[in-house]
Parts: C-alpha cells; sequence; structure tokens
C-alpha cells in the first residue's frame, strides 16, 4: 500500500473511532443527552424563528462548543475516577474545574441564543 492510501485508511479508521465516541457519549451520558435534546429543541426554533445564515453559524458554534466540551468533562471524570477511585481534594478539584468549563460554555451558549432569539420574540 502507497503512503498516501495508508494515510487515508488511517483518517478513515480515526473517523471510525470518533464516530464510535459520539454514539458513546450519546448512549451512556445524561449530560449529553440533556444536551443533545436542547440542540434539538434550538435547531427546530432556528427553523420556526426563520434565523439568518449568521445565526444558525453561532448558534451551531454554540452548541458544538457545549457539546464538546462535556465530552472532554466527561472524559476527565472517568480518568480521574480510574486513576484514584476514592474521594481526595485534588481529584474532586480537578473535577470541579473541568465542570466549571462546561458551565462557562453554556453560560455563553445562553447569551448566544438570548442574542439571537430575543429579538425575534420581542
Amino acid at each position: 500500500m502507497s503512503k498516501i492510501s495508508n494515510f487515508i485508511t488511517g483518517r478513515i479508521r480515526g473517523c471510525g473511532y470518533a464516530l464510535k465516541g459520539a454514539l458513546i457519549l450519546l448512549r451512556t451520558e445524561p449530560s449529553i443527552q440533556v444536551q443533545a435534546v436542547i440542540a434539538i429543541i434550538m435547531t427546530a426554533l432556528g427553523f420556526y424563528m426563520n434565523i439568518t445564515a449568521t445565526e444558525w453559524i453561532l448558534q451551531t458554534f454554540a452548541i458544538g462548543l457545549v457539546m464538546s466540551i462535556e465530552g472532554l468533562n466527561t472524559t476527565v471524570e472517568a480518568i480521574a475516577d480510574f486513576i484514584h477511585p476514592d474521594f481526595h481534594d485534588k481529584i474532586g478539584f480537578i473535577k470541579d474545574i473541568a465542570a466549571g468549563a462546561v458551565f462557562i460554555a453554556a453560560v455563553i451558549a445562553v447569551i448566544v441564543g438570548c442574542i439571537i432569539y430575543l429579538p425575534y420574540l420581542l
């Protein structure tokens, strides 16, 4: 096999792993499931309100940001629990920081949603 076909095969395999990870997150993590439902509702609202292309871009980025950070938070928690299954102050601190990142992303997403939808609602 040539270097190019090895490269392409590797990328396809990598996409498969990424899709598998996304599906695992959606099937097993309640926080991602909640975010997915919110994403579906906001997408439906976007179609209903006929938001602009720019607003779609901002909404899509906000949804992607929250769900991505939520996935990373889940990963941090799983690694922390694996390394130190019992309660430990430093592990708790690490988990709190990761959860804080999700909180910041969610607040930004709510702000983006308000900027997009409040003018349509008012």
